[in-house]
């Protein structure tokens, strides 16, 4: 959809050319203007104030060197980013993404989504995201200690519990958490909630890890719901095969359907007879190994080398859970040809512009990352409010308001949809009730 406001696509060409070789950012930030521009024609008061202009630049970028130390005594250097995106409804909150594709680009983008998954949440929480091209797979625990405390060496001096609270992403696990939560807390001399995703015992929150799974189902089933569709009885293929692939395996199965594909980032498997969650999570959780394992065991599964043609496979429901831009066009096409009547997302930005285009052609219901997998930073929001307090809640405590808050993020989606002529299309209304609330806040703290 080509933008008609000439604000806009001003403002837009100055983002392409300040943000030149960063195709994830302004993928980003395109996606968003083409939804906001029926918002900027009722309030023009919001050109005068500026606040696009100031929203598509972060308030602070933040990169530093990340010397350490491997197991045959040679040191290792990374790159360490953090871009505090806005704080305008609250701190800085958005996960450590570790992973050798980890550039300025992708931490700007996933900083800029997450404001408005933030704000989407209704939770007090601005935008932010940080990381690094360092690869934990095939390192020892010892080398992933080593890189952690040396990465928050670095960081430390630059977030807080009411400052900037990382969590977790691709590459960031308990492990990682932990140590540099151990870090933090020696240099600091401070036991503060300044990390969530942390472990049970030093203030993590039940449910955290299900979180961004469960909230996918919970977001999903609401959007089915309201046209009139269910989980139950459907099929439906997941890719990736971390935290929130498993979980969100195990919620859409308890909702009564099955899903029968999963993936990493070497190839999926299909079990025609449905996916056996507690092999997966012996593989992936305890024995840290690939995907493929699973075969072994399962005579009726298939392996297949590379991702792309996960999608291939017949479903009703698809839900991308891997990683940004894994399905294109052709791919849509082929989901859609085969039946697929739904996609919504688990990973950051995982389909591009022109597969959301097939979505639409098609009548897809399309649920759009940064409200279908907001669950995650919900639950870390809720984890801050726990550390906060002193306390620590029960699993179904965690998990009843986690669902309330999905259930409330779809309702928002649909209504700020509905209220400007778009009724069904909820990425345009998930950007639209996103970005009101930051908006109103920008504008009533001034020029800052």
């Amino acid at each position: 959809m080509a933008l008609k406001n000439q604000y806009m696509i001003d403002l837009l060409e100055t983002v392409k050319r300040r943000n030149a070789g960063e195709p994830e950012f302004i993928q980003a930030v395109t996606e968003v203007f083409e939804s906001l521009e029926p918002v900027i024609e009722k309030r023009p008061d919001f050109v005068a104030e500026g606040v696009l202009d100031r929203l598509v630049e972060p308030e602070r970028q933040i990169i530093f060197r990340v010397p350490w130390v491997d197991d045959n005594g040679n040191t290792q250097v990374n790159r360490g980013f953090r871009v505090q995106y806005n704080s305008a409804i609250g701190p800085y909150k958005g996960g450590i993404r570790l992973h050798p594709s980890v550039y300025l680009g992708i931490i700007k983008f996933l900083g800029f989504e997450q404001v408005f998954k933030n704000s989407l949440t209704t939770l007090p929480m601005g935008g932010g995201k940080g990381g690094s091209d360092f690869d934990p797979k095939g390192k020892s625990d010892k080398e992933v200690m080593r890189f952690c405390q040396s990465f928050m060496t670095e960081l430390y001096r630059h977030i807080g519990a009411d400052c900037d609270v990382p969590a977790g992403d691709i590459g960031t696990g308990a492990r990682e958490i932990g140590y540099m939560f151990g870090q933090y807390k020696r240099i600091t001399n401070e036991f503060t909630g300044v990390l969530t995703g942390k472990g049970l015992t030093y203030g993590g929150s039940l449910a955290r890890k299900e979180a961004t799974g469960f909230g996918l189902c919970y977001f999903t089933n609401e959007m089915l719901k309201a046209n009139g569709k269910s989980f139950e009885g459907s099929t439906v293929v997941i890719s990736g095969s971390g935290n929130v692939a498993i979980y969100a395996t195990q919620k859409a199965t308890e909702l009564g359907a099955k899903v029968v594909a999963l993936s990493d980032s070497n190839g999926y498997i299909y079990d025609p007879n449905g996916i056996d969650l507690d092999c997966v999570k012996q593989i992936k959780e305890v024995e840290r190994k690939r995907i493929k394992e699973y075969v072994n065991t399962h005579p009726d599964a298939t392996y297949t080398e590379g991702c792309k043609g996960i999608w291939t496979i017949k479903c009703d429901i698809a839900l991308p859970c891997a990683t940004q831009n894994e399905i294109d066009a052709e791919s849509a096409a082929i989901l859609a040809k085969n039946g697929c009547y739904c996609v919504s997302e688990g990973a950051n930005m995982p389909s591009t512009p022109d597969a959301i285009a097939v979505y639409f052609a098609n009548n897809m219901l399309y649920g759009p990352a940064k409200a279908a997998n907001a669950g995650g930073v919900a639950t870390s929001g809720l984890e801050m409010s726990q550390n906060s307090e002193r306390l620590s809640w029960t699993f179904e405590e965690v998990d009843g308001k986690l669902k309330g808050i999905m259930k409330n993020i779809f309702k928002a989606c649909d209504d700020a949809a509905k209220e400007y002529g778009l009724e069904g299309n909820y990425m345009a209304g998930a950007n639209i009730a996103g970005f009101l609330k930051v908006a109103e806040a920008m504008k009533a703290q001034g020029c800052v």
